[in-house]
């Protein structure tokens, strides 16, 4: 997962296999299936990505997963009912099991592998985007909401176990919903601050992961782009000031926005850009590495969105070869450790 990256290439981490699609099978669930893709395609448009300067991901191998999950749960998604349960796509019960893994499970390990990736990246270049991955719902032994795996969970263990100088991690869980998985593992862990931000009234309502949130933010039906922003905001600034961590992993989901069939919240695109320039912003500020999920988002007009997003970051000079200008990569890594140091409803979702 650890390998050795170009300088050449942009931390943005893609592979085309993050892609779901089966003989239909993907229409059957809100998620739209091939969003990933398509924001690779609209940044290529915009001349921003090519195929020679993204990162292609690697599928985590069960060595990998195991890092994280029990042997016993990931026995559990050799079957196919177990995976139609979690994926909340019924058909599945009837597929042979050897093409769920092949079709769904491989997509969704592919974009585990790219977070465990983009979290190395981050630590070497200041900044990172898997433009997959947030499967914020699964934990190290349960999978629900369409997450199979545990991938911000394993992105922060594999840095604590295998980064030195790595100790702190704060996770900022933007998603409409709140983020239960990466909760349930992390519930005595205080090496990981968590603020989560969520509409307190649609899926998973889980008491007891939310034992595990030091900033819980619960919006109510409909919250709209000025109470949201300042939100984000006000509590972004206050989680990064009381707790100095090694790496911010930011789960920018977008389905609080304003139409979304399972959010409930009622953000519109530019706020949605300007949440994500805000999150990035404070990380800057602090020279605190970053790395961002994309998670959740259930409309066709998502993709457009989170595309512009990520060129705004770099319109604003926050990611990109200018956000390291005059830095270069190493002496990027030493600034932002020695900066950071180590002190101080439906079901269905991602």
């Amino acid at each position: 997962m650890y390998a050795r990256i170009p300088l050449t290439c942009l931390p943005i981490v893609y592979h085309p296999d993050y892609n779901i699609t089966f003989m239909g099978l993907e229409k059957l669930h809100p998620f739209d299936a091939g969003k990933w893709g398509k924001v690779i395609h609209f940044l290529k448009e915009e001349q921003f990505l090519t195929d020679e300067n993204m990162v292609e991901a690697r599928e985590a191998s069960e060595e990998d997963l195991l890092v994280v999950h029990t042997k016993r749960y990931l026995n559990k998604l050799k079957w196919s009912m177990v995976v139609a349960n979690i994926t909340e796509i019924p058909p599945l019960i009837f597929l042979p099991n050897f093409l769920v893994q092949r079709r769904v499970l491989r997509p969704l390990r592919t974009q585990t592998g790219g977070t465990i990736m983009a979290g190395k990246l981050a630590i070497d270049r200041g900044w990172a985007v898997n433009v997959g991955g947030g499967f914020h719902h699964c934990s190290s032994d349960r999978g629900g909401g369409f997450c199979a795996y545990a991938d911000i969970t394993l992105a922060i263990k594999f840095l604590f176990e295998r980064v030195e100088g790595i100790s702190r991690a704060t996770i900022i869980d933007l998603d409409a919903h709140q983020g239960n998985g990466h909760e349930r593992d992390f519930l005595d862990d205080e090496r990981v601050f968590i603020m989560d931000v969520y509409n307190r009234y649609i899926y998973p309502e889980d008491n007891v992961a939310k034992k595990a949130i030091k900033r819980k933010v619960e919006l109510d039906w409909g919250t709209e782009d000025s109470e949201y922003l300042q939100k984000v905001e006000l509590h972004t600034e206050g989680s990064l000031n009381e707790f100095r961590p090694d790496i911010i992993v930011y789960n920018a989901g977008t389905d609080v926005l304003d139409g979304d069939p399972l959010g409930g919240l009622s953000i519109s695109p530019q706020g949605i850009v300007k949440r994500d320039e805000i999150v990035f912003r404070a990380a800057r500020r602090r020279g605190i590495p970053i790395l961002m999920v994309t998670s959740g988002g259930y409309q066709k007009r998502t993709a457009r969105i989170i595309a512009d997003s990520i060129l705004n970051l770099h319109r604003e000079a926050l990611i990109g070869p200018e956000a390291l200008e005059g830095e270069g990569s190493s002496s990027m890594v030493t600034s932002m450790m020695s900066s950071s140091g180590s002190t101080g409803s439906t079901s269905t979702a991602v």
